[in-house]
């Protein structure tokens, strides 16, 4: 069985940071062609190097709320690496909720950057793969994994427009997989629980209280750190998974085990 993704072209949205940050460079360092996708260009350079048309690495900045810029995004890859084999949608944006107040906007917002997004990127990348692929009778013709969250099943009411979006994300991933199965492409997931993501670092930087309770709550009794998604990530992207699709794999500690039970999710 390979895990080798040496020679495949990726996509990895939300690249400038955290999760995303870090499938990017296991990725580059694996012998993967890779475009880093993110709306924050300066980052993207300072985390990933000034070089744009040389090498394995190459990034993209964007806001991919908008057709156009997918559209941008895909021709800017294939002029780089000729063609398309993965996407990954790591990036994700997180509101709390006030989910009494009829102004509150966050459930408006993270649908479209959390859930829409990943749509019509996935839309996008799989016709380029389909067109790509034409011709082609046997093997996989490309691989698109979401990344979501725990939250999808275990929630609280200030994290409802989070859950809600993530709970869609798997959702999406499981009716694409049946769409795009005929076409040889997977689509799988990742859920996740706590995660030292650059938003998470932010939230418990100055709470030890809340840092401690997430720890107690996770049976493996720490927050991971991002670069212990990217080997899951990695089996999802590599041939190694060619019979898997329309999954959600749980990555988070044990953390699912006591939130079952009754334990506060975060």
């Amino acid at each position: 069985m390979s895990f080798s993704i040496t020679g495949k072209t990726i996509i990895v949205t939300g690249a400038a940071n955290g999760i995303g940050l870090a499938i990017a460079r296991q990725f580059a360092d694996k012998g993967a062609n890779v475009m880093c996708v993110d709306t924050d260009e300066k980052a993207l350079a300072e985390e990933l190097g000034d070089a744009r048309d040389e090498g394995n690495i190459r990034f993209f900045a964007g806001d991919l709320r908008q057709r156009l810029t997918i559209a941008n995004l895909v021709s800017a890859t294939i002029d780089a690496f000729d063609e398309v084999d993965v996407l990954v949608n790591a990036s994700r944006h997180f509101l709390p909720t006030d989910a009494l107040d009829g102004d509150d906007t966050s459930v408006e917002t993270l649908w479209q950057e959390n859930v829409m997004t990943a749509l019509q990127l996935t839309q996008q990348v799989a016709k380029r793969m389909i067109k790509q692929a034409e011709g082609q009778t046997d093997g996989t013709v490309g691989s698109i994994i979401n990344l979501s969250s725990i939250t999808s099943r275990h929630t609280r009411p200030e994290l409802m427009a989070y859950s809600m979006a993530a709970a869609a994300l798997e959702q999406m991933t499981r009716s694409m997989a049946l769409t795009l199965a005929p076409h040889r492409i997977r689509v799988n997931a990742v859920a996740f629980g706590s995660v030292m993501s650059a938003s998470l670092k932010a939230s418990v930087a100055d709470n030890r209280e809340w840092r401690d309770d997430i720890r107690g709550h996770t049976p493996l009794g720490r927050i991971a750190s991002p670069t212990e998604l990217t080997d899951t990530i990695q089996y999802l992207a590599a041939d190694s998974s060619s019979f898997m699709t329309g999954e959600v794999i749980v990555v988070d500690g044990g953390r699912s085990l006591l939130d079952a039970a009754g334990a506060p999710a975060h």
